[in-house]
């Protein structure tokens, strides 16, 4: 079973849907002030295996050769995005290996105000 570290943006929710792995929040770790680099060395020094983020951008903020530890980051953390994609973001966790970055694509969160009749607002 993998220990699996939820950054401070990934829903609490999502825990309950990944009953194969050893959750624990960074907030509970006592690691709330933490930025993304220095999460990633409190985790590895921890012993987790995996830190999943919804920070789509730490896979370019982060240099993962030499790690001990995997990532596995969100395209979105609103829950009601991530949801149905909680059985992508388990095979995720099961299959990334040391070192490894690996995405999940959830749909993309569009406010109510840039939604027009189903359909996306044009930038």
């Amino acid at each position: 079973m993998k220990r699996v570290l939820f950054d401070h943006n990934v829903p609490s929710p999502l825990r309950r849907l990944l009953s194969v792995c050893d959750v624990a929040f960074a907030d509970d770790m006592g690691w709330s002030l933490l930025e993304n680099g220095e999460l990633l060395d409190a985790a590895e020094k921890t012993g987790f295996d995996v830190l999943l983020s919804g920070n789509k951008t730490i896979r370019h903020e982060q240099n993962m050769d030499g790690r001990k530890i995997a990532l596995v980051y969100m395209s979105d953390n609103h829950w009601p995005i991530v949801e149905p994609y909680a059985p992508a973001i388990a095979e995720a966790i099961d299959l990334v290996k040391t070192g490894e970055v690996k995405p999940v694509y959830c749909d993309t969160f569009v406010p109510r105000r840039n939604r027009i009749k189903g359909r996306h607002k044009a930038d």
